[in-house]
């Protein structure tokens, strides 16, 4: 059964943050980013992964959406949204998945940056 899941990512550099994740997955799987329509994709085919994410660049905020089987749902919020709190540290980045119905989807906090600037 196809699966859904959304995240509205509040940030102030959302196609920095789009570039960079398909930048990092572009090693092992198949990824686009054209800054120019604020668009991106995400396709996972991993015999552990498999889904697609689209990613939408909008004023402060990163629209991502995730489309896959429900055996991978979980996996696909998980690689993405980890992954997407790392890079957005310094920017205390948090990503929460919801899914059709209100149902909510994981969580990813902001990450502690390990190396703060005291100057900052």
């Amino acid at each position: 059964m196809t699966a859904t899941s959304t995240a509205r990512v509040a940030c102030e550099r959302p196609a920095r943050y789009a570039k960079q994740l398909a930048s990092h997955f572009a090693k092992k799987i198949e990824t686009r980013f054209d800054p120019e329509e604020g668009r991106g994709h995400l396709s996972f085919s991993r015999e552990q992964v498999r889904g697609e994410v689209e990613m939408i660049v909008g004023d402060g905020v990163l629209l991502l959406q995730i489309d896959t089987d429900d055996d991978y749902l979980e996996k696909v919020e998980s690689v993405v949204g980890r992954h997407l709190v790392r890079f957005g540290t310094r920017d205390r980045l948090e990503v929460r998945w919801a899914r059709p119905g209100g149902v909510e989807g994981l969580y990813f906090p902001p990450v502690e940056d390990e190396n703060p600037d005291p100057e900052a």
